[in-house]
């Protein structure tokens, strides 16, 4: 959501911003709308005056015998009722109109964007480590996965359709050594503070990470109402929903590991073997709330955060920032983090890394108090994949893959798997 005085203060620049989302300019309907609105405020408030005055000369009359008087002046706060009463209606429905348009809208990108239609125009910001070669044909993931009896899609399709997996042995403590490895250093290291959110959220936790009313049909909801979650920071940056906190508490940082779950609508066709794409799967998420004068040093910090993971793992990856037609619905600016997949000749992505601004902060009302002062301002929310377990594993299958079509276990991760050096056919 956004800052209505400050459209009011910078209509061009906000147009300009929606401009380089793609999209037409909007600040004259909103402005339309909340001067209509504004200004129906205003009548309320006289006609409400108006009513409580004449309520007050209704006694005066009587009390002085004017009968007359005293009637007229009844039948005005009667009228006054009515005119409230209608007034009140088109309020809310001004005020639901300009909302809908406000939430329907993306959140600006920094200046320092780069600006683009899609991926054609991000950005490489570096590159970390040498790709591996070997001696023999690299295979993908599903094709390891399956030839070593440990990653089973055909149950999976026959449980739940399209799009999941079974994962047996050593693949499925794999990607629980995944998770506590990247939990412990998050948590030891890099001082985030461990959560374990609900995977079922109302509407409003869902608003207020823009993940509605925008994206309901890339969600998956229950028949009573909740949603599941399709990533954790819904529930982790929602802690603060509705809260003032202290500045000297920011930032707060949290990590949680959860699956999550996505409908990927818009991905027929795309990655429909194996797990790069699915309904389901684990991520270690980031999330945290700043001060607004620190957040872009803070996004600097989580993206270095997820790269560590990473680099621990000794897996080449690269970091590029995404354009303003790549970006996500409440990014102001996002690092992607692809990791090299020999399979497919390619970096894929296994980590974006968002500033928010105070984007999400309105839309839960999430304030801090200004120190000394009794100013209160918006935070600032960032999140982060750190990273995404299941892709993490899909790199760890293709880099690590031997020509015997065993699967070396990266050394960081072995005290995880009781010392195992090797992942072998089961």
């Amino acid at each position: 959501m956004f800052d209505l005085k400050w459209i009011r203060e910078n209509p061009e620049k906000f147009d300009n911003a929606l401009v380089k989302r793609h999209l037409p300019p909007h600040s004259a309907e909103i402005l339309a709308l909340d001067e209509d609105r504004r200004a129906h405020v205003a009548k309320l408030q006289e006609a409400q005056t108006r009513r409580n005055a004449a309520s007050k000369e209704i006694g005066r009359a009587k009390s002085s015998g004017d009968e007359k008087t005293a009637q007229a002046l009844i039948d005005e706060v009667a009228d006054l009722k009515t005119e409230i009463q209608d007034g009140e209606e088109e309020e809310r429905r001004l005020s639901e109109a300009l909302n809908d348009i406000l939430s329907s809208l993306p959140n600006r990108p920094l200046d320092d964007v780069p600006v683009g239609k899609d991926e054609e125009a991000n950005l490489l910001v570096r590159q970390v480590g040498e790709p591996p070669e070997f001696a023999f044909e690299a295979k993908q993931h599903f094709e390891i996965g399956e030839a070593l009896g440990l990653m089973d899609f055909e149950t999976a399709a026959k449980l739940s359709g399209a799009r999941f997996v079974v994962l047996k042995g050593l693949l499925a403590r794999l990607e629980r050594a995944l998770a506590a490895f990247m939990l412990d250093l998050h948590t030891d290291e890099f001082g985030y503070r461990e959560i374990a959110p609900p995977f079922l959220v109302r509407d409003a936790t869902m608003f207020g990470t823009a993940q509605l009313p925008k994206f309901a049909d890339d969600q998956f909801r229950t028949e009573d109402g909740f949603w599941l979650i399709p990533t954790a920071e819904v529930p982790l940056t929602n802690l603060v929903r509705e809260n003032i906190v202290d500045e000297d508490e920011l930032p707060l940082r949290f990590t949680a590991y959860t699956p999550c779950f996505r409908l990927e609508a818009g991905a027929a066709g795309k990655d429909t073997r194996g797990m790069i794409r699915q309904h389901q799967f684990s991520k270690v998420e980031l999330v945290s709330i700043a001060h607004p004068d620190q957040s872009l040093e803070e996004h600097e910090r989580m993206t270095s955060c997820a790269e560590e993971v990473l680099k621990r793992l000794k897996l080449p990856y690269q970091v590029i920032v995404l354009s303003t037609g790549d970006m996500g619905f409440a990014a102001r600016k996002t690092y992607d983090i692809e990791v090299w997949l020999p399979g497919q000749n390619m970096y894929r992505e296994i980590s974006s890394c968002s500033v928010c601004g105070d984007f999400q902060a309105r839309r839960m009302n999430t304030r801090f108090r200004v120190k000394d002062a009794k100013d209160l301002r918006f935070v600032h929310t960032l999140n982060g994949s750190g990273l995404a377990v299941g892709r993490t594993m899909v790199a760890i299958l293709e880099n690590y893959q031997q020509e015997d079509g065993s699967v070396l276990v990266p050394e960081i991760l072995r005290p995880y798997l009781g010392s195992a050096e090797r992942i072998t056919a089961s």
